[in-house]
């Protein structure tokens, strides 16, 4: 068994730490324990800071296990804690993987899509989520890869790093088509529900879909490292659990803790993201305005991510190279598979996402003066 690089990981290990400007984050504004620990009541914050550090339950413990099932309005039987939505994808993947089968996943996408079932070898049969026709997830085109070898569906609505998003009757009739056929329909619902456009559902209202979500984007407390399945099929869930229990064995007590702090004060740690994110994704409209002639995009209809190119087609990985001169990171879409784009994260730089525009702004002119001149 061998990984192929990771390249993005790779990439924002060697910038990241050290740069002033970080716009290839692909979190929203950051939070501190004490921030997370304000938001609850005083009998909470005692538990916080007189629990014992143990073991926690494979499954998740009990408490957080409510707080999600209630925001996810499903049973709390259904809930699978795991640590990030990373577990999740490699706890189905290891499953899926039998010979000769196939999964289905998007392309452009997180490096762990492909990387995992490539790995375990499944065949991986990409769809295409394409600039051509506005960054929309073709439901048709999933379908036409599907055969008796599919073992699943993976959906990510809102997707990284383009932003796009599935509407509620095109997840639906997936999910039907999928069940009919015996897939699993796997939707990865980190971004949700940061919108820009059209609200769309989780698709945990829905009896054979399994999701996949996590507090790392849209909550943007990734350091707490708290992922969750949420999955109705009970035979599923002892295969979740199993896997989690070989794997990690549980999360962290304190990382549970202050999850379910801020999952019952979603309101306010959700709120704040997406105030952040709309408040700039204005700005980033203009700045790319502004811009046309060397940067193209399409504005996100969710998330905290764009995936703008360079209009010229060349490969982004040297533009983004230069940009680190100037303080700036960016994340070249080569990490993507999508080399002529660059992953922006909009959410992250909080109120300094002005500045760092403005600075973004003076690189993009030098740039283009250079390539006038070269």
């Amino acid at each position: 068994m061998q990984f192929k690089p990771f390249l993005l990981d790779a990439w924002l290990d060697q910038y990241e730490h050290d740069i002033e400007f970080d716009l290839a984050a692909s979190t929203g504004p950051t939070w501190t324990v004490n921030d997370i620990l304000a938001l609850a009541d005083d009998e909470t914050r005692h538990r916080f800071l007189n629990h014992k550090l143990v073991y926690s339950r494979p499954a998740g413990a009990d408490s957080l296990r409510e707080a999600i099932a209630e925001m996810q309005d499903v049973p709390i039987e259904t809930v699978q804690v795991v640590t990030g939505a990373s577990e999740g994808l490699v706890a189905l993947m290891w499953l899926a993987a039998e010979p000769g089968a196939n999964v289905i996943i998007p392309l452009p996408g997180f490096t762990t899509f492909s990387a995992l079932p490539e790995s375990l070898g499944l065949e991986a049969r990409f769809y295409r989520v394409r600039r051509e026709n506005g960054f929309r997830i073709d439901t048709d085109e999933i379908k036409s890869l599907a055969d008796s070898k599919t073992k699943l569906i993976l959906v990510n609505s809102p997707h990284h790093p383009t932003g796009a998003t599935i509407g509620d009757s095109e997840m639906e009739a997936l999910h039907d088509f999928a069940t009919e056929r015996g897939i699993q329909l796997v939707s990865e619902e980190v971004y949700h529900p940061i919108y820009h456009g059209r609200q769309t559902k989780s698709a945990a209202r829905l009896p054979h879909a399994t999701v996949i979500s996590d507090l790392s984007k849209a909550f943007s407390i990734a350091g707490v490292r708290t992922g969750w399945m949420i999955e109705h099929d009970a035979q599923r869930r002892g295969q979740y659990w199993t896997a989690r229990a070989y794997f990690t064995v549980s999360n962290s007590t304190t990382g549970e803790i202050l999850s379910e702090i801020a999952i019952r004060k979603r309101d306010v740690v959700l709120g704040k993201t997406q105030a952040v994110a709309t408040r700039n994704l204005k700005l980033l409209d203009r700045f790319m305005a502004d811009h046309r002639d060397v940067l193209g995009w399409i504005p996100p209809q969710g998330g905290v991510t764009a995936f703008p190119w360079l209009v010229s087609g060349e490969n982004a990985r040297p533009f983004c190279q230069a940009a680190t001169q100037r303080g700036i990171l960016l994340a070249p879409g080569d990490c993507f598979d999508a080399p002529s784009h660059f992953r922006l994260g909009f959410a992250a730089a909080g109120d300094n996402f002005s500045k760092a525009l403005d600075r973004f702004a003076a690189f993009v002119k030098s740039w283009s003066a250079k390539m006038v001149t070269a």
